[in-house]
């Protein structure tokens, strides 16, 4: 069964960095690219960015670019997103997914407040 678990949310304040990990099981990351994804209070879900399958590229949204990084660890089959900067319009529930499919796990929450 595959499973993306994320972690590593919480409360920031403005300016603040987290970093958030997905974890996969039943899946191997480095060979499939991936996004992350967040969904703001009664808002859709927005792409934060993107990685491809061999980590040479990595793609993001303009309001993020700059300030998120995403990058995996094949050998704990791990995928991360650090943010710096944080913005209280960064606040949302962050998910990893596949290119295909929707986000499978519960995600994880980020707060940007002070």
């Amino acid at each position: 069964e595959v499973q993306l678990v994320e972690s590593g949310g919480g409360l920031v304040q403005p300016g603040g960095s987290l970093r958030l990990s997905c974890a996969a099981s039943g899946f191997t990351l480095s060979s499939n690219a991936m996004r992350w994804v967040r969904q703001a209070p009664g808002k859709g879900l927005q792409w934060v960015g993107t990685i491809n399958g061999g980590s040479r590229f990595t793609a993001y949204a303009d309001s993020v670019k700059g300030r998120f990084t995403i990058s995996r660890d094949n050998a704990k089959n791990t995928l991360y997103l650090q943010m710096n900067s944080l913005k209280p319009e960064d606040t949302g529930r962050y998910y990893c997914a596949t290119l295909s499919e929707a986000p499978r796990g519960q995600g994880t929450q980020v707060t940007v407040s002070s």
